[in-house]
């Protein structure tokens, strides 16, 4: 007897109905030559905030911004890291941060107060981004001035906006990004 002929193509068991419940249907992880690039373009970008502040003898790296570089460069495709969300986001959370710096003070109790209403304001506005909670709560830690913080805030998001649209151009068959701009 022939195997070839003899054997038929099985399909794949199926898996219990409870392990596809419990391990979800999430995408597989980017194979390391793809995640590599996002984390060195991720880098780069971010070196390149830190030169700027050190020209303009600001800070402007601040923690939320790395966060936000690594959702745009690991995750491009979900909501929280399209242009939107990361340029309202902060933009929010920076007046939220400010308007409880101005009514409460520079307190820690403030600060996490600040975080919550940020996150309400995203979720009402529609610009959901968890990195710019962080930037309300740097905003009422430390008091920067606004004058030089805003612009420079606005500046770098839109910076590290450009920067992953840019490298999902230069990543041969890529997903694009940002997969709507507003």
């Amino acid at each position: 007897m022939n195997t070839d002929e003899s054997v038929e193509a099985s399909p794949a068991p199926a898996r219990p109905r409870i392990l596809t419940r419990l391990a979800g249907r999430a995408p597989a992880p980017p194979p390391p030559g793809t995640a590599l690039h996002g984390i060195s373009a991720a880098t780069a970008v971010l070196l390149v905030l830190v030169a700027i502040g050190s020209l303009i003898h600001e800070p402007v790296l601040i923690p939320p911004l790395a966060a936000s570089a690594a959702i745009i460069h690991s995750v491009p495709g979900l909501p929280l890291a399209q242009p939107r969300s990361v340029i309202a986001g902060h933009l929010l959370c920076a007046v939220v941060g400010y308007a409880v710096a101005a009514s409460l003070g520079s307190a820690p109790w403030a600060a996490a107060l600040a975080a919550g209403i940020g996150l309400a304001v995203m979720t009402v506005a529609r610009t959901p981004h968890s990195p710019a909670c962080a930037t309300s709560v740097v905003i009422v830690l430390h008091t920067p001035h606004p004058t030089s913080f805003v612009p420079l805030l606005v500046g770098s998001t839109v910076l590290l906006v450009l920067a992953g649209w840019a490298l999902s151009y230069a990543r041969p068959g890529a997903a694009r990004y940002p997969a709507y701009w507003w």
